[in-house]
């Protein structure tokens, strides 16, 4: 999924447990096409803030391939052990401002959904 936030761009998704399992997060290239020029095999890394201030790096490799389309795979093991991370919680990653270095900049927010007096509420996860 991708939208807009107060200007910048973003892609975001929420994760299936076998992203939690495996520590990897996968993407449709189509939903961050903008942010990276696909090449079969490539990797690349992003300088990632998270909403503690704590920077992290995560490297992604392009796979191209005839039954799925081609995707991005993001490796983001520890990060993923740290924050505790669930099924079904919402990833979302905004451009930061940047030059024109190799690596990408972005801020992470992780969102979970809780049930509060019965209602689903989206909350950010401040771990």
């Amino acid at each position: 999924m991708e939208n807009q936030e107060q200007g910048r761009r973003t892609f975001s998704k929420r994760l299936t447990p076998i992203e939690v399992e495996k520590r990897i997060i996968l993407f449709f290239y189509t939903v961050v096409a903008e942010f990276f020029e696909f090449e079969e095999g490539r990797q690349f890394f992003m300088d990632v803030t998270d909403n503690l201030g704590k920077e992290w790096t995560f490297a992604g490799t392009f796979h191209a391939n005839n039954i799925v389309e081609n995707h991005v795979s993001i490796s983001w093991a520890q990060f993923s052990l740290e924050k505790g991370l669930k099924a079904n919680d919402e990833v979302t990653f905004t451009e930061k401002p940047q030059g024109n270095g190799p690596w990408k900049k972005f801020k992470v927010v992780i969102k979970r959904k809780i049930r509060l007096f019965g209602q689903d509420i989206w909350g950010e996860l401040t771990v």
